[in-house]
């Protein structure tokens, strides 16, 4: 069945899989995520008035810091090493957000994508930790990959 789950064992039972026949090959990935604003929370990231520091700067480290541990976040995660991590944070002006953008690359048994997946997610959770004494009502959406390169299945870029 080519559509199987890959960490369901025999007996139906979740298992992490078997990477060590895979062919090590160059792997990408890259993610997106986005935090809805007020304007006061925008203009606050924008001016550099968080009273906790500057919040594109602190998400960043806070991204790249989530991509090589998430192994430890995501229980069937392989450890794998990672060779880059990228992270840009940019101020959408006309939708009033912060838009997320990660990279990630490996030569490795297995796929990158939950470690660029995971940087974006954890970079729109501290946008909003960081921000939320001025307004809770942000916004965290439109998580997603938008690509993949490497490995047996092939390359993978969202439509």
């Amino acid at each position: 069945m080519k559509n199987k789950l890959s960490h369901i064992n025999s007996k139906g039972k979740a298992e992490m899989i078997d990477v060590s026949e895979k062919e090590i090959s160059t792997r990408t990935a890259e993610a997106y995520a986005e935090v809805k604003v007020s304007k006061e929370v925008f203009n606050a990231i924008k001016n550099n008035s968080i009273k906790k520091g500057d919040v594109l700067s602190i998400a960043k480290f806070a991204a790249i810091q989530a991509a090589k541990k998430t192994s430890e976040l995501i229980p069937l995660c392989h450890n794998i090493f990672i060779s880059k991590i990228d992270v840009e944070l940019e101020l959408n002006p006309k939708k009033k957000t912060v838009e997320i953008r990660s990279f990630a690359k490996t030569n490795s048994q297995t796929g990158i994508e939950m470690e660029a997946l995971t940087a974006v997610s954890i970079a729109a959770l501290t946008v909003y930790d960081m921000c939320k004494a001025i307004d809770k009502s942000m916004v965290i959406s439109e998580i997603k990959l938008l690509s993949k390169t490497g490995g047996k299945s092939g390359s993978y870029f969202l439509k």
